[in-house]
């Protein structure tokens, strides 16, 4: 493409965020051989971060992606890059998704003391998380674990591990691998024991609706990604509509009788993990939303949105 400009990628400003980015605009120079520039913007979940205020359930939802859409839309930047994992549902006036690139393993990881598992560890270790979902399904394990609440980056979360506060914590096994980490993981988790968030592992790039920019950046997408991811954000959305309740989705594509589909598990549990509701579905990768959409309508219709437990979780 000719474009006298370089392309302005906007990016949160923590060390995973603009590796990320810079992985995006190193695909932008090389399919699109056009100058790119990160653009740093703080959002209001790091502002949350930094003062440690909770940010936990479904309030969350998109807390870090709004500042990065403003700067989108106002002009400050041309491509914003996120975690899909944030992006809430729904879609957002004037913006467009124009790219989910090839998605890192979206498994959860245990950064452990000593090198252990989760099944090694002593009754009464102290696990940190920041997600409900984590929360629930460690709890579902009956590995009498004391989970509790942690905020922070990579750095603060490994370092509570490391300084003894905390004998082990769970994160995106891809966040480790982008920013070189991997080998720090102590244990990476069977989807059996903890299925991931919708879209985790995966990148969002998007860019305003209206800009010839969009079409160009279609080059960047890779399709079987973007189909697991539609249906994991399918499953959310469904359950969304009558479930509170702590989710954890994923697709793979499979080889199926008449070629590849797209096979996907979910869950919706209660809080304390004590109550869930585990199902899979298979179907066409041209249908992937619709696979999502169906498996968590028969989700809710087996006690999904049911799901309330009295059992409060606090920041987990």
């Amino acid at each position: 493409m000719s474009r006298t400009e370089p392309i302005k990628v906007g990016t949160r400003r923590s060390l995973l965020a603009t590796t990320q980015a810079g992985h995006v605009a190193d695909l932008i120079r090389e399919r699109l051989q056009v100058e790119v520039e990160l653009v740093e913007i703080t959002t209001d979940g790091d502002r949350s971060q930094a003062a440690g205020t909770p940010l936990a359930g479904s309030s969350a939802t998109g807390v870090f992606v709004g500042a990065l859409r403003e700067a989108l839309l106002d002009g400050r930047v041309d491509v914003a890059v996120h975690s899909l994992k944030d992006l809430p549902t729904q879609p957002a006036d004037g913006i467009a998704l124009v790219a989910i690139p090839t998605r890192e393993d979206p498994r959860d990881a245990v950064v452990a003391r000593d090198g252990l598992t989760l099944g090694e560890l002593p009754q009464g270790s102290r696990i940190g998380t920041g997600s409900p979902r984590r929360f629930a399904q460690l709890q579902a394990l009956g590995l009498g674990l004391e989970v509790v609440g942690v905020r922070g980056n990579v750095d603060t979360r490994i370092g509570k591990v490391r300084d003894g506060e905390l004998d082990g914590v769970i994160l995106a096994r891809a966040g480790l691998a982008r920013i070189d980490r991997l080998e720090e993981a102590t244990e990476v988790l069977d989807p059996l024991q903890m299925l991931p968030a919708p879209g985790q592992g995966a990148l969002a790039v998007e860019c305003r609706s209206d800009d010839t920019l969009a079409g160009s950046l279609a080059v960047l997408d890779d399709a079987g990604s973007r189909a697991a991811v539609e249906a994991e954000r399918s499953v959310l959305a469904t359950l969304e509509g009558g479930c509170s309740a702590p989710i954890g989705a994923l697709a793979d594509v499979v080889e199926g009788e008449d070629g590849e589909e797209l096979w996907v598990r979910a869950v919706a549990l209660s809080p304390d993990g004590s109550l869930s509701v585990r199902m899979s579905a298979s179907g066409d990768l041209a249908d992937a939303a619709g696979v999502g959409e169906r498996l968590a309508s028969e989700m809710l219709a087996d006690g999904a949105g049911q799901l309330t437990s009295s059992a409060e979780v606090q920041n987990a």
